[in-house]
């Protein structure tokens, strides 16, 4: 008996809900935030995580894309993976199953990401200040 308390006692349960399984995801829409909304919440993931995945369905998959590729071309991200697939959904209550595109982005931290977060932030203390 005391075997199996030791085993009970000593057993790691990992928390695998949705919530908890990836902390540094994003799931773009394309119609509830404006698109750089999700470029700084993106800047702030990768500070706090170091890389960021960025992920979408459908429609949203050109805001993804987009979001990507401003991180990349202002020289804060470097993409490390990209993966494509489809995912059944249904329809409103009882409709039938329809396949929709699913893009994911996995984006990180650039060697110059914490030089040109700060000087970014430094452009914005001039900016306050020079507006009072």
């Amino acid at each position: 008996m005391e075997v199996i308390t030791e085993g009970v006692n000593s057993l790691n349960i990992a928390d695998s809900s949705p919530s908890n399984n990836k902390k540094n995801r994003i799931q773009v829409s394309n119609t509830k935030k404006p698109l750089f909304f999700y470029v700084n919440l993106a800047k702030r993931y990768m500070q706090q995580y170091n890389g960021v995945e960025l992920s979408a369905l459908g429609m949203a998959i050109a805001t993804v894309v987009t979001i990507a590729e401003i991180l990349k071309n202002n020289g804060l991200a470097v993409e490390k993976k990209i993966m494509t697939s489809t995912v059944d959904m249904r329809e409103e209550s009882g409709g039938r199953p329809v396949q929709k595109a699913k893009i994911e982005i996995l984006l990180g931290k650039s060697e110059k990401f914490g030089e040109l977060m700060a000087a970014a932030a430094a452009k914005d203390v001039l900016d306050n200040e020079e507006q009072s």
